[in-house]
């Protein structure tokens, strides 16, 4: 869906800063599965709906909704650990500028976020596990939500024990696994900033969510289970995903495939699911 557009910006991307093509590459691949996870959301608005999207990074996504007719508003604060991330932002929202009506940039942190205009939608896709304080944050974006909006977003569930952007068992807490594996933290290159987005996430889980709108009577949260076969296919049929992620990983999800487990993943309970697909309405 989003192939047309990404070849001219890739283009560009190589032409004027090279050194961010491989990361172009990465973010295409999460822009293109961003895009499907939207799709049913996105069907029940009428085109010209106003979207919020939480934490804008590349603006691929962004872009891509903006050619499609929606307002898009995006909340991209650009903090520590994402220095290349933002220029390639800057190549993304400049070539947006020149072929459609470009989408709206909030520059603040999500937390300190305030709606000049509701918003008939927001989403978010792995932001959560980096804000300061994901109740704030669900906050001020349910307050933008008229009544029967909708929050979505997409992110790690630490519960699990498997830190993603560093491909980590993880032990129990943030402290204990920061103790245990600094050194292989410390060691990865394919953050580009390990320290910056390791001291980023919050260790967000499905039950404190929970806690978070049980605290908050104006919301309803509901987590959809079924997203954890399809990111997990991601590793068979998208090689750039796969080659972040670790060779046995990828093994163990082919052999589920071929054995059809893989479509059993659906029935896992969202709480011990590696993945959270949450989606929070304003009642």
């Amino acid at each position: 869906m989003t192939g047309d557009f990404l070849a001219p910006i890739r283009q560009r991307v190589v032409a004027d800063a090279p050194q961010l093509a491989s990361l172009f590459d990465v973010m295409a691949g999460e822009a293109r599965f961003a895009r499907w996870w939207l799709t049913d959301e996105l069907e029940l608005l009428p085109r010209n709906a106003s979207v919020l999207e939480v934490g804008g990074g590349s603006f691929l996504l962004a872009y891509q909704l903006a050619r499609e007719g929606y307002s898009i508003t995006s909340i991209e604060p650009m903090g520590t650990g994402f220095d290349e991330l933002g220029q390639l932002g800057q190549i993304v929202l400049e070539a947006a500028g020149r072929e459609c009506s470009p989408p709206r940039v909030v520059r603040c942190r999500a937390e300190d976020f305030t709606a000049t205009d509701p918003v008939d939608f927001a989403f978010s896709v792995n932001v959560m596990e980096h804000v300061d304080s994901p109740e704030a944050v669900i906050c001020r974006v349910a307050e933008a939500l008229p009544k029967g909006g909708a929050y979505r977003f997409l992110c790690p569930n630490y519960l699990f024990p498997y830190e993603p952007h560093f491909n980590l068992p993880t032990l129990g807490t943030k402290k204990l696994t920061e103790r245990m594996l600094r050194a292989r933290i410390m060691a990865d290159t394919r953050t580009g900033d390990p320290v910056g987005v390791w001291n980023s996430l919050n260790w967000i889980t499905v039950p404190s969510v929970r806690r978070i709108a049980a605290k908050h009577p104006s919301l309803a949260v509901d987590f959809r289970r079924g997203t954890l076969e399809a990111m997990l296919e991601r590793s068979i049929h998208d090689p750039e995903f796969a080659r972040r992620r670790s060779p046995w990983m990828v093994s163990l999800v082919r052999a589920m495939k071929a054995t059809g487990v893989l479509r059993c993943t659906s029935l896992v309970p969202a709480t011990i699911q590696p993945i959270m697909d949450a989606r929070i309405k304003r009642v």
